[in-house]
């Protein structure tokens, strides 16, 4: 994955993505991605993850941007070496998308620097042909 470089932090940014069947309903145009990211901080000083901002585009290509305080509810401090990671989900009325967008941090020194969510796609496995 893509390694994100500010003057001082340099952090690397992975997703997985999975397509859950049991909570989507494709009857109804109800699809629910399943994703795990990890942030990992590949630099010397720590760093607070404060705010989130997702560009989510569905199949038909209409985008909705979502922004928010941290992650799931947390606002970690990632330290040298530290790896964080979280799981969250993303319904869409379509059966593929992609979301990408960029996570804003607190530097020590009281500064704020973002780092890009590189794009990734929701692909359920009934769009594949």
């Amino acid at each position: 994955m893509p390694v994100q470089k500010s003057a001082t932090y340099t952090f690397q940014i992975s997703t997985r993505v999975s397509y859950s069947h049991q909570e989507s309903r494709p009857e109804a145009g109800y699809h629910l991605f399943v994703y795990k990211i990890s942030i990992s901080n590949q630099s010397a000083r720590p760093a607070q993850l404060m705010a989130r901002q997702w560009i989510i585009t569905d199949g038909f290509g209409q985008t909705e941007e979502v922004r928010g305080a941290g992650v799931v509810g947390l606002q970690p401090k990632i330290q040298p070496g530290q790896t964080f990671e979280y799981e969250s989900a993303c319904p869409l009325m379509t059966t593929s998308g992609s979301m990408k967008g960029s996570y804003q941090f607190l530097a020590e020194d009281g500064s704020s620097f973002d780092v890009d969510i590189p794009e990734f796609y929701l692909i359920a496995p009934q769009s594949l042909h």
